[in-house]
């Protein structure tokens, strides 16, 4: 089974300070038809306007991936990190049984441009943990590259589910195919260009989800940037 959601049926929120898509029910968008898939719980696409950002709140019991795509986001948490994610690193923090941060956009200028990923872990109540890495361009191009997994991938950040992360950079008319095992669900986002996913057109800001598809061939239409997510 596979699904393409369009851009524009995206639910959008406009705060001033923050233009944000947000792919599943988050904050006072409740729709009970669109909850999650499978362990996948929030995919929110968000520009930050330069000097605007979240203050310090609470997370429990979850895996949150954060993947930058253009700009800078500078982070805080009570465990004592400060860091500046950049356009291609991933961080991952694991709220573990509670930690508390902050996420903002340290330029005056440029706005920062980001996705961030939540997925429900396995066990509840471990202990916080917080991870960065930058992964190049380079390293993307013309492949998937895994970048987050349940740390059983070699050079990925771990987390605790059974679930890979892979980013992908293509040339028009370059070919991928991802293999699966049954009775799994996938979940691509195509942040620039245009692929053609098992005969689906996918265009930036779409979403294409599947379920008990073991094989997805995907066939760049134009210069094209995606983010796949494998989960049980």
């Amino acid at each position: 089974m596979i699904k393409v959601i369009p851009s524009e049926d995206r639910h959008r929120v406009d705060a001033g300070w923050l233009d944000a898509r947000w792919h599943f029910s988050f904050s006072d968008y409740n729709d009970p038809e669109n909850v999650n898939w499978g362990p996948l719980r929030v995919f929110n696409d968000d520009v930050v306007h330069p000097g605007g950002g979240f203050g310090m709140h609470p997370h429990k019991d979850m895996e949150i991936i954060t993947y930058v795509l253009e700009g800078e986001l500078e982070h805080r948490d009570t465990l004592g990190h400060r860091e500046v994610v950049r356009p291609g690193e991933v961080q991952v923090m694991s709220a573990g049984k509670g930690i508390t941060h902050a996420e903002r956009n340290p330029s005056r200028e440029n706005p920062v441009h980001l996705l961030q990923i939540w997925i429900i872990p396995r066990n509840r109540g471990g202990e916080p943990r917080y991870e960065q890495r930058p992964f190049s361009v380079e390293q993307r191009s013309g492949r998937l590259l895994p970048v987050v997994s349940g740390g059983d991938v070699e050079n990925t950040i771990a987390i605790d589910q059974d679930a890979t992360v892979y980013v992908s950079s293509l040339k028009r008319g370059e070919r991928l195919t991802h293999t699966a095992k049954p009775n799994r669900h996938a979940y691509l986002f195509v942040t620039k260009g245009q692929v053609v996913v098992n005969g689906n057109v996918v265009d930036a800001g779409d979403q294409l989800r599947a379920k008990d598809e073991t094989t997805l061939t995907i066939d760049a239409n134009d210069n094209a940037e995606l983010i796949l997510l494998d989960l049980p």
